[in-house]
């Protein structure tokens, strides 16, 4: 059964969503996992990919390499590591690409843009707007404003 009239389950509109999505949207999608110190530190699970992350590769033929990532090829849903590279026949190295759900982040490239963001992902902190502290304030202060409504007192 459909869980939401707004959005189609179907498959040939999510493959085709999917494979026209603008960059913005690519960014999102091209998220790799974090490695299991780093969901432990920031209680977070994945993130976006960027340039400057360090990663290991964990499927294929190049699984267990490690490196930098020079450049995230959105165009083609692909980034490049440095040193996953292969020789051309007229000797040229051109670099492999490498799915972003197939590496772990090993080590994050953090801006106050990336620490906002890892704050927001965050799942163990307490989101709202007021602590504990406020609200048991609040409530006090609220049942002092009611009785004195009650009593015609105030303005």
């Amino acid at each position: 059964m459909k869980q939401k009239a707004t959005v189609s389950s179907s498959r040939r509109k999510a493959r085709k969503a999917y494979f026209t999505a603008p960059s913005h949207i690519r960014r999102k999608l091209m998220s790799a996992p974090l490695s299991k110190d780093l969901r432990t530190k920031y209680n977070v699970r994945s993130l976006p990919i960027r340039r400057d992350d360090e990663v290991m590769i964990c499927r294929g033929h190049y699984h267990d390499r490690e490196g930098k990532v020079t450049q995230v090829y959105r165009k083609k849903w692909r980034i490049h590591i440095e040193r996953v590279t292969r020789d051309k026949a007229n000797g040229q190295t051109v670099p492999i690409g490498i799915h972003p759900s197939k590496v772990v982040i090993t080590k994050i490239k953090l801006d106050k843009d990336r620490k906002a963001l890892l704050d927001r992902k965050n799942r163990s902190a307490k989101k709202g707007k007021y602590t504990e502290k406020d609200t048991a304030v609040r409530a006090r202060g609220s049942a002092a404003d009611h009785g004195r409504a009650l009593r015609g007192g105030g303005r």
